[in-house]
């Protein structure tokens, strides 16, 4: 198990990051409300095979200070360019993006190619026709709202570490959560991994519309692969989302490959198969000048 970083300040945000390995960059963005911890087998095997490994928590999430403005993907992009900045980490990078991060690390990709060595979406969240039904402004307002009040009155200390463990072992096939029981309350205990989760969440349909819209104007250029988790159920639910994940590795020019069985949390689930595949499209990416 992996402990706590350390800090580093991006366009005035201090984020939580954990640097570990030699080698080649690798750069590992979780899912909502997810932290750096829950990469802690796949980036074990990443530091074994001779990679560097950066974690980092976005705002609101794990240990890293809130979010000054909801998020675009344009701004996740620009926060991992940011980031590698900071670090005065050696690219191109490799950057693996687990479900809405999934968003963040395409567009990274597509924004930033010339720093991009290779693209991994895990599981990643994919959206054909993204819409909202509410303007993004009142979405954002109410997740403030919702955030602040569910802070006012206790429920993330009272159910925090409760409702993560909950969550995590119905995103799983392969067990309970393994993240430490002291690293689960000083996440999940706070408002403010709430409050972050809630904010990123209201924008998810723009960035998803956002990224849809990248696709047109910024050509993907870095080898690129697309791995999907299945529990192994043969119901509609199941093979629609499979095939969803094919038809974007398809858009994509990338990869396809399913980790079966896992859940959503395929990182947890499957650890051996994600660090294979981040070692793979790695390795195929062309030698830059």
């Amino acid at each position: 198990m992996s402990g706590p970083g350390r800090f580093v300040r991006v366009d005035g945000v201090p984020l939580h990051v954990v640097v570990e390995g030699r080698g080649p960059v690798v750069v590992l963005s979780a899912g909502l409300a997810m932290a750096w911890f829950d990469w802690d087998p796949v980036a074990a095997r990443l530091v074994a095979a001779g990679r560097t490994v950066v974690r980092f928590d976005r705002p609101g999430h794990g240990l890293s200070a809130p979010a000054a403005e909801p998020p675009t993907a344009a701004a996740e992009a620009h926060r991992i360019a940011g980031l590698m900045d900071a670090l005065a980490a050696p690219g191109p990078v490799t950057v693996v993006g687990h479900s809405i991060a999934g968003f963040h690390a395409e567009a990274f990709a597509r924004l930033y190619p010339e720093r991009t060595a290779a693209l991994v979406l895990l599981d990643s969240s994919v959206e054909e026709a993204p819409r909202a039904l509410l303007p993004a402004g009142l979405r954002t307002a109410a997740a403030r709202a919702l955030g602040r009040a569910l802070t006012a009155v206790g429920l993330p200390v009272a159910l925090g570490p409760a409702a993560r463990r909950a969550t995590v072992r119905a995103s799983r096939t392969g067990g309970a959560d393994p993240a430490a029981r002291d690293l689960v309350r000083r996440c999940y205990r706070t408002g403010r991994v709430w409050r972050g989760a809630l904010l990123e969440n209201s924008r998810y349909p723009d960035m998803a519309a956002e990224v849809l819209a990248l696709r047109g104007t910024h050509p993907l250029t870095a080898p690129a692969t697309v791995l999907a988790g299945h529990d192994g159920g043969t119901g509609r639910g199941p093979r629609r989302w499979l095939a969803r994940q094919a038809e974007l590795a398809d858009r994509l020019g990338a990869r396809f490959e399913a980790a079966e069985p896992a859940g959503h949390l395929v990182m947890l689930d499957r650890p051996d198969q994600v660090a294979r595949a981040v070692l793979t499209t790695s390795d195929a990416a062309q030698p830059r000048a």
